[in-house]
Order: structure tokens, then C-alpha cells, then sequence
């Protein structure tokens, strides 16, 4: 791949590295930010034919003192070595469960290994075998943003009906924004009762930072109407949205999404019914709203996977979400037809961070009394993401 810097060495394109560009390519630190940030020491060589059982060696050696969580969107070579797999809610709830685990190495991105943290016992340290692991989604809402946004709302007068509802996919930071502000954290299993919930408690709700989630449970599953749904874009004065808009809607919805659910597009639904007659479209909330509103099934990740192992054999799936997953699934089930409902491949980018060398370097490290690349989210911090995460918890 050509570095960046190779601009000085043709001056015509006088091309620069900006902040952003640095963070995405792992030469610069944010702590702050879900961008990836350089990852110390040296990992062994991802064509080292003794990985998988040095990564076996250190696990052993570890014991009970490691607990190793691995995402469904995680590769193969490194969910073999997960003692439980799941969504983020699923996997951080698993991990508080555990508290004889002094090391818990979380398999997943950054915001995954911050709910954690936030959730373990101060005596756990979290670790991310990258840190360069990050979410795309979870990077379009800065802490900064989102408080500037609350000022627009108190400046129209709205705040004090307005409920905040964040997505798990947030960073600590929105977590916490949230818990101060009388919100609640959902998944998009239990997004409905949260907002429900939220409902009951205000006029109109701040949803960050997924639209889409947002979008498809008001209109799907609560009866609201496109029409009850703005856009804030914080990257517009006022969000681009005027008073009026603002006091008119119901539903805020942030100008986030999910790089890999947001590539889906009707004319994906359209085509793969075309090429596989009598096929099931089967897709995540987090796709746009008329991928959703075309498909026959949508649910969360754990909803997928169950779909699939209840579904009868030779029966047919297109499935919208992550590649790593859809692979696995239709390995799993080889007696009906399950396939990728983009023609484009389409992994998680930044999920695909953690490899097999980074996990090894990981474990063997910790297998040396050296913890690396551990979570730790500030106790303020933690003291409001907690409470907003406990209020999701006590949901009906």
C-alpha cells in the first residue's frame, strides 16, 4: 500500500496527512476516540505456522485467570479460542459474570471493551488485542458533538421533553452523556422497550447515533411516521434542521450508521430475488429503512443466527449483515441455501483488526505477567454509562 508520506516524494499532488488520516492509519493516539491508535510491542508474524498453538499454549498457562470473548463478527481463527461468543450486551454481561477472571481479552471493538470495563469489577483488567479496533458508527458521535446538540435543543426550548436513548454502539463518553440525562442505553433486541420507556418518561427522544435502528423501530414497531423523524447532522449549524422541525418532531435521530449494514440497498433485495426464486431476505435494523422495509425477516444478530437453526431444511436465505457471520451460519447449516446478500464483500473492517498474531501477542503477554492494551474508562465516566446501561437492565 503506498504510505501516505510518499507525497513529499511527488510534490505536484502536494497531499498532507490530516488528523483523521493519522488516527485511521494507527500513527496517532486519541484515547478519547474510537479511531485506531498505534499498537506497542511485536507481533508475531501472521505466516507463523506454530500461531495457533502458541495461542494455545498461552490460554492454558492463563487458566481461570483469562476469559476470552470473541463477537460473531470476529474470524474464525480467533473465535476458536473464545469462551463465549455473542453480540456486545451478551459478551460484556458474560464477562461481569465472571469475577474469578482476573484478565478478560475481549475479541470485539473498542466501545465492546469500554462496556466491559464499565460493567467488571475494578480488580478485572480489560484488554483489546488491537486498539486500532475500533466502530465507524461510534465514531460519528464525539462527546463534544453531542453536547453542543443538547445546547441547540435547550436553545429551542425542547430539552427538558427531550429522553436520550443511545445505542450500545457508542463510546463510553455518549454512554455517559446519556445516563446524566435521564436516557438509557438499548441493543437492537430491546430498542422498542426502550423506547417505550422513553416515551413514558418524554415528549421526544434523542437517539444516538445509529439512524437507521432508530428509524426502522419508530416507523416498524411504534407506529410513528417518517414524518415524525429528523435528521440532526452535526456537522451542520443546528444539526441543518430549524426550530420549528426540531419542536415538531418525535424522534431525533443522529446522523450515524454502520459502514457494513449501510452498504445494503434495495437493489440488493431486488436482485437477489431475481437470481434465487422463492429466497427469504433476512436483514439487520441497522440496514436503511426501505432495505428493512423489503425484506421478509429483521432482527438482531442473535435473532439471525436463531432464525437460520429453526429455519426447515432446503429453504433459502439472503442474509444482511456481516460477512464473517453469514459464512459461519451457512457453514453451520449446510443442508439450506444461505448466502451474502450483497454481491459486494463486505467484512468489518475494523472487527477484522484482531487476528490471530494480535491475539497471540495478546495472551503470551498477559501469559508474562504484562497486561497490554487494557480498557479502563474513567470512574466519572463509568459512574453515568453504569446508569444509563442499569436502567436499560431494569427495562420491562
Amino acid at each position: 500500500m503506498r504510505d501516505v508520506t510518499t507525497a513529499q516524494a511527488r510534490p505536484e499532488l502536494d497531499v498532507q496527512p490530516t488528523p483523521l488520516a493519522l488516527l485511521l492509519l494507527g500513527r496517532e493516539a486519541d484515547p478519547r476516540s474510537e479511531r485506531g491508535v498505534e499498537c506497542p510491542g511485536d507481533l508475531p508474524s501472521p505466516s507463523d505456522p506454530d500461531l495457533v498453538e502458541r495461542a494455545r499454549a498461552a490460554k492454558e498457562k492463563l487458566g481461570d485467570k483469562v476469559f476470552v470473548l470473541g463477537h460473531h463478527y470476529q474470524r474464525d481463527e480467533v473465535i476458536q479460542f473464545a469462551d463465549v461468543t455473542g453480540d456486545s450486551f451478551k459478551l460484556a454481561k458474560d464477562a461481569a459474570a465472571r469475577p474469578e477472571a482476573e484478565y478478560i481479552v475481549f475479541c470485539g471493538v473498542h466501545f465492546m471493551a469500554e462496556s466491559a470495563d464499565i460493567l467488571t469489577s475494578d480488580d478485572q483488567k480489560v484488554v483489546l488485542p488491537d486498539l486500532a479496533a475500533g466502530c465507524s458508527m461510534a465514531d460519528m458521535a464525539t462527546a463534544e458533538q453531542v453536547a453542543e446538540c443538547w445546547d441547540v435543543l435547550t436553545d429551542a426550548g425542547i430539552a427538558e421533553q427531550v429522553v436520550p436513548v443511545s445505542y450500545m454502539n457508542s463510546s463510553a463518553d455518549i454512554k455517559a452523556f446519556t445516563g446524566k440525562h435521564g436516557g438509557t442505553i438499548c441493543t437492537s433486541s430491546n430498542a422498542k422497550r426502550a423506547l417505550d420507556w422513553a416515551f413514558e418518561q418524554g415528549e421526544k427522544v434523542l437517539f444516538l447515533p445509529d439512524q437507521h435502528l432508530g428509524r426502522n423501530t419508530a416507523v416498524r414497531e411504534m407506529g410513528l411516521s417518517l414524518d415524525d423523524c429528523v435528521l440532526y447532522n452535526p456537522h451542520k449549524p443546528n444539526g441543518g434542521l430549524t426550530v420549528e422541525q426540531l419542536r415538531a418532531a418525535k424522534m431525533i435521530l443522529w446522523r450515524g450508521h454502520c459502514s457494513v449494514h449501510g452498504r445494503f440497498s434495495l437493489d440488493s433485495v431486488n436482485d437477489v430475488r431475481e437470481r434465487i426464486p422463492g429466497v427469504n431476505v433476512l436483514v439487520h435494523p441497522e440496514c436503511k429503512h426501505e432495505v428493512v422495509a423489503a425484506a421478509d425477516y429483521v432482527g438482531s444478530t442473535e435473532y439471525i443466527i436463531k432464525t437460520l437453526e429453526a429455519a426447515p431444511a432446503g429453504s433459502k436465505w439472503a442474509i444482511g449483515t456481516e460477512l464473517n457471520l453469514v459464512r459461519r451460519v451457512a457453514n453451520a447449516h449446510p443442508n439450506k441455501e444461505i448466502v451474502f446478500l450483497d454481491k459486494t464483500v463486505c467484512f468489518c473492517s475494523t472487527m477484522n483488526r484482531i487476528d490471530l498474531p494480535h491475539l497471540v501477542w495478546a495472551l503470551e503477554s498477559l501469559a508474562e505477567g504484562n497486561p497490554v492494551n487494557r480498557i479502563q474508562v474513567d470512574k466519572e465516566t463509568e459512574s453515568f454509562a453504569k446508569l444509563a446501561l442499569e436502567r436499560m437492565l431494569a427495562l420491562p
